[in-house]
């Protein structure tokens, strides 16, 4: 009977310090699907913070013109020749709580930068919020692959 009891305690032990199916510990690193499933970003420690560059388009070329797709709503004349794949959208990021970063995040879609909060919903699932003043807009990207 005491065997039993112990048993069962350290299972529950276990089980209680096991992570929940919250973000608890999650690491965001990896490469990421944009919810529109036009992009892989890679996200990735760096500067004590989170990088995210992106690494896959699912049309890499300007359809008008059959040249690598290109940063062109960049209101600098320099960047807007750059190409979208290894752009980066956010650098050095840091922490603003657990499983959370906030900082600036490029928008190549117009050419500018938001006030942005990136946080990790599950094992697979981010949280990719931008404001721009007071309208607030977000997605979920999904985990391309572990």
């Amino acid at each position: 009977m005491i065997r039993r009891f112990i048993v069962a305690f350290v299972a529950l032990i276990a089980l209680s310090g096991a992570p929940s199916s919250h973000a608890q510990g999650v690491e965001p690193s990896g490469v990421w699907l944009t919810q529109a499933g036009d992009a892989k970003v890679k996200i990735s420690k760096c500067g004590g913070g989170i990088c995210g560059v992106i690494v896959w388009l699912k049309e890499p070329y300007d359809t008008a013109t059959g040249q690598p797709a290109s940063d062109s709503k960049n209101p600098n004349p320099a960047l807007a020749k750059r190409p979208l794949i290894g752009l980066p959208l956010f650098s050095g990021m840091p922490a603003s709580g657990p499983n959370k970063w906030s900082g600036p995040i490029y928008n190549a879609d117009d050419g500018n930068a938001y006030a942005s909060h990136i946080s990790v919903s599950g094992a697979d699932t981010l949280k990719v919020e931008g404001c721009m003043g007071t309208l607030c807009g977000g997605e979920t990207w999904t985990r391309a692959g572990r």
